[in-house]
């Protein structure tokens, strides 16, 4: 699928050594098409790095899709540089007018904070309630599922025992078949890396969810509203080879208590290099997101997506 990004994005250069198609925006506004608008929320702190890793992942599809990036403006990002942010990223008040196919919510680095203590959740809030009118479908991820669960459902997060850190089995939950899974093995791999977890016995509260597929050693994986306005993923499909690697040794680094991360090594030796098992179900889960939840479903005009609220 060719994506359209702008044109100087460092993520660009990265995308293009791995030859995937994206798109300049001249070429792109003279084709005669209605292209996908997807927007990202970006709340983590390397804010380059995600960029590449959710754009490689949409990149598989033969849709073209325009890509619009959204930046909090109630914290002071540490990691990314402010040059980058106003040349690359939008506020909301930029899009708040705008409607969109899909939108992805990141996670971030908060997860073990009280969500109100988020110096950016009211913010966050105000985009989650604009999204339910102005996106025909919203992924949210890890931290961001967790906050999303919270925000419109009223679900808690707790802290764990220990991190989850890994690359784990998973299975299909739901007893009937899902699109988003469609076409994957009865087993795939998921990477993991947080310290909290949202309850299967608080989700399966709530009519209007629905768990589709979790993991006998760390849980819900993905759990989604009756119409796929609304999916959320624990885990990070979307990672790296080398992802996991890294946040083990700059944890160790900073001499904090972190285990090897589980079935990700060679033989469980960081010396011996990664196994990587879960690239092929990342670049499905996001292909069908894109197909069924988003590029089959949404109306051709935009502006018409409050008619179609909650399915009608």
């Amino acid at each position: 699928m060719p994506i359209r990004i702008a044109d100087n994005l460092p993520a660009r250069q990265v995308l293009e050594q791995e030859r995937i198609f994206v798109m300049e925006e001249n070429r792109a506004l003279s084709q005669d098409i209605r292209p996908i608008r997807i927007v990202i929320l970006n709340l983590m702190p390397d804010k380059n790095t995600t960029e590449t890793q959710l754009l490689r992942a949409l990149s598989n599809s033969p849709i073209q899709v325009d890509v619009d990036l959204l930046r909090i403006t109630t914290h002071i990002s540490k990691n990314t540089s402010e040059e980058h942010l106003i040349k690359y990223y939008e506020t909301f008040d930029d899009i708040k007018e705008r409607f969109y196919d899909g939108m992805i919510i990141t996670g971030a680095p908060v997860e073990q904070m009280p969500y109100e203590e988020v110096d950016y959740w009211p913010e966050l809030q105000m985009i989650m309630d604009w999204s339910k009118s102005h996106v025909y479908s919203t992924l949210h991820l890890c931290w961001g599922a967790m906050a999303g669960l919270y925000h419109h459902y009223g679900i808690p997060k707790y802290d764990l025992d220990k991190k989850c850190f890994g690359i784990f089995e998973h299975n299909m939950t739901y007893s009937r078949p899902v699109k988003l899974f469609r076409g994957f093995d009865d087993v795939f791999y998921v990477p993991h890396s947080r310290h909290t977890e949202v309850r299967k016995s608080d989700v399966e509260k709530v009519p209007s969810l629905r768990i589709l597929s979790e993991s006998d050693e760390c849980g819900l994986f993905a759990i989604s509203d009756l119409h796929g306005r609304q999916i959320f993923i624990m885990g990070h499909s979307e990672y790296d080879t080398d992802t996991l690697d890294k946040e083990y040794k700059r944890d160790l680094s900073k001499g904090l208590p972190i285990e090897i991360p589980v079935n990700y090594y060679t033989d469980n030796d960081p010396e011996k290099g990664v196994v990587k098992k879960w690239a092929s179900s990342a670049t499905l889960m996001y292909t069908n997101w894109l197909n069924y939840y988003v590029y089959q479903e949404t109306p051709f005009d935009l502006s018409l997506m409050e008619e179609y609220k909650n399915g009608n």
